[in-house]
């Protein structure tokens, strides 16, 4: 056991950061479906929930209790048994992510192992597994087309993010998470401006938040995979939403904000770690509500046709001045970088032309 291990015996140390995790996630998706909804209140000038408790902090443990009162309805030609693991599926990933995410000064359940951000790409793929099954066991056409729908969504934008964060690896030269944040001096979404938006907007598009909603939006095939669940079962992939949310943004504060690193992040380093995961969440609140829903269409061109090489240019460039400048990128490349970014946004942007009802590019 070293340092990162505060508890000598294994099993103490499995069984106390393995409570740790499942109480942060839990209290981590009711933080986030309250801001979300006060945020919401602010962006449409409304007041938002205000009713339950003070500043209407217990709405999330009131829609809670609601939902899992709600009578558990399955349909009689469903299968049972993979109609009932569905959610269990599509949670499970996201109590794993939280294993090798380190929380302050590098303590976690397993904050250093040597291929963490791999074993992070691997387990959130799993979640679409549980998407596929909900949609298949519920023996519904509509849940089955928004099952496919979901599914060719969530592989299209797993290229790009996966390629976003072979460029903060190339910089870092290590697959730990740990080693990533220890890795730089200065924030990496400064260095690497294109890197994080091509992230965070393939992120978004992977947990299915808006604009890139349209796979369960209530307007779209009746809601979705998810529209023959009720109850506990609809619950936990109500969880799972937001839990993926919650999971995305600790590891974009990991790779891109230096995760606990901070002004006297030796004492309050938990505290800037919570701060730039709410700082991230912040962003997807804003630019879900700045933005309209895309279309199926647009959803998939926006992948392929714009993230996808804006993401392999963004790998070019990285491995470049990797090797340009010895393998060591000087701070001062930041500006370069992001005249580079804005520039390939607008250059891209500009070839895209929306109109008759379809996404066009231009020869």
């Amino acid at each position: 056991m070293n340092n990162l291990y505060p508890f000598d015996n294994y099993w103490a140390h499995f069984g106390v950061f393995a409570v740790v995790v499942l109480l942060f996630v839990i209290a981590g998706v009711m933080a986030f479906i309250y801001i979300e909804r006060r945020g919401f209140g602010l962006f449409q000038m409304r007041m938002g929930p205000n009713r339950a408790g003070p500043w209407g902090l217990f709405q999330p443990i009131a829609d809670a209790i609601k939902v899992l009162l709600k009578e558990d309805i399955v349909p009689d030609v469903a299968d049972k048994v993979v109609h009932f693991l569905a959610p269990v599926v599509g949670f499970l990933p996201v109590l794993l992510i939280f294993a090798v995410v380190p929380f302050h000064e590098g303590h976690g359940l397993i904050p250093d192992l040597n291929v963490g951000i791999l074993y992070v790409v691997a387990i959130s793929s799993v979640g679409v597994v549980g998407v596929f099954m909900a949609g298949w066991a519920s023996n519904n056409k509509y849940s089955l087309i928004g099952a496919m729908r979901a599914m060719a969504a969530m592989v299209s934008y797993e290229i790009p993010l996966v390629l976003s964060i072979l460029g903060v690896v190339a910089i870092a030269g290590s697959l730990s998470m740990n080693g990533i944040v220890q890795a730089h001096d200065i924030p990496l979404f400064l260095l690497t401006p294109l890197g994080f938006l091509v992230f965070l907007a393939s992120a978004m598009a992977e947990i299915n938040r808006g604009p890139f909603d349209l796979l369960e939006a209530d307007s779209e095939i009746v809601a979705g995979f998810h529209v023959e669940y009720s109850g506990m079962k609809f619950a936990m992939f109500y969880l799972a939403e937001y839990g993926h949310a919650l999971a995305m943004s600790a590891i974009a504060a990991t790779l891109f904000f230096r995760g606990w690193e901070g002004p006297g992040g030796q004492y309050i380093g938990i505290l800037w770690f919570l701060v730039k995961i709410v700082f991230v969440f912040g962003l997807m609140i804003w630019l879900r509500v700045a933005f309209p829903r895309l279309r199926i269409d647009q959803l998939m061109g926006f992948a392929w046709k714009f993230l996808f090489p804006l993401a392999l240019i963004n790998l070019f460039i990285i491995a470049g001045e990797m090797v340009g400048f010895d393998g060591d990128i000087p701070w001062w490349m930041l500006f370069v970088n992001w005249a580079v970014t804005i520039v390939l946004v607008l250059v891209f942007s500009r070839a895209y032309r929306l109109g008759e009802g379809r996404v066009e590019v231009k020869a």
